[in-house]
């Protein structure tokens, strides 16, 4: 495998999280396990075509695991792997900066901001 090179470190980390919807799928993931229809309906404006090539990438760069049970019908839940919590904090400041951005520009977060649990 040929080494990549990067201009600077945080290329590297855009490479792996980067896009509309990766952080958004972690940080539901820091809440507990997840099937995919329950992330789906976190997320109603993802298509089912994008969330699924989404988890197969944060999966194939080892940020979640894909848990498969065998039963009947069959069972996929995901979570955040050990090395997916390492990026707890980089999420916490993505929210956080969102949070002041969308008080700066529209002042009350709450007209802005859907009703979730991450939103609390």
């Amino acid at each position: 495998m040929q080494k990549k090179k990067y201009n600077i470190a945080v290329e590297a980390t855009l490479e792996i999280i980067g896009g509309k919807w990766k952080c958004v799928i972690l940080c539901h993931l820091t809440h507990g396990k997840k099937r995919t229809s329950e992330l789906k309906r976190l997320m109603p404006n993802i298509t089912q075509k994008m969330l699924t090539q989404q988890l197969r990438e944060l999966e194939e760069d080892g940020v979640i695991n894909r848990i498969v049970y065998q039963q009947i019908p069959p069972k996929v839940e995901y979570e955040l792997s050990e090395y997916g919590w390492s990026l707890q904090s980089i999420l916490d400041s993505l929210c956080s900066w969102g949070e002041n951005h969308i008080t700066k520009i529209y002042g009350d977060k709450k007209a802005v901001l859907e009703e979730s649990i991450l939103n609390n």
